[in-house]
């Protein structure tokens, strides 16, 4: 829950291996075999979209990242996209508004650098679409390395493709 010491910050070096363990807590330790993990590979994060939520002085309590990929066109075109997440709240905070406020930080971000035409993400549909307008309206031809739910698999931006594809790291 959002409290008024709750401040979203950028991540910093030093706060990567709280957000592992952060990330371990709210996803489990098997989260690296999750497809959208494959689909980044080892990427590594985008500078200047990293975000943590701090509680005052405290370690962070949520984190969000965003990474390089891009959509291989089975026509030969390859589209580079932005991935968004995970958003990661510590399960005794979420449901407060934490998520919501690293995914605005992370967004305007992306805005501020030119990185907001071609986003998507791996989430809940009704949440991304009400807050944050993703939708899966152009990503039903796009083929990923593991399991997905397809009404999951959301994207927001002008470029954006509607494209038979295989998303992976870029």
């Amino acid at each position: 829950m959002l409290t008024a010491t709750t401040t979203i910050a950028p991540l910093r070096p030093e706060h990567l291996p709280v957000v592992e363990a952060l990330l371990d807590r709210a996803f489990g330790p098997a989260r690296h075999g999750r497809t959208a993990y494959l689909v980044r590979g080892a990427a590594q994060a985008i500078g200047g979209l990293g975000f943590v939520a701090l509680d005052g002085d405290r370690m962070p309590i949520g984190s969000i990242q965003c990474w390089p990929i891009a959509l291989a066109g089975d026509d030969g075109v390859v589209h580079p996209l932005v991935m968004l997440g995970p958003v990661a709240v510590d399960p005794d905070r979420q449901q407060g508004g934490i998520g919501r406020r690293l995914t605005e930080a992370a967004l305007a971000a992306a805005a501020t650098l030119g990185l907001d035409e071609a986003m998507m993400l791996i989430g809940d549909p009704e949440y991304y679409a009400r807050f944050f307008g993703f939708s899966a309206a152009r990503t039903g031809r796009w083929r990923l390395p593991g399991p997905v739910e397809r009404h999951r698999l959301l994207a927001r931006g002008e470029r954006v493709p509607d494209a038979a594809g295989m998303l992976g790291p870029r």
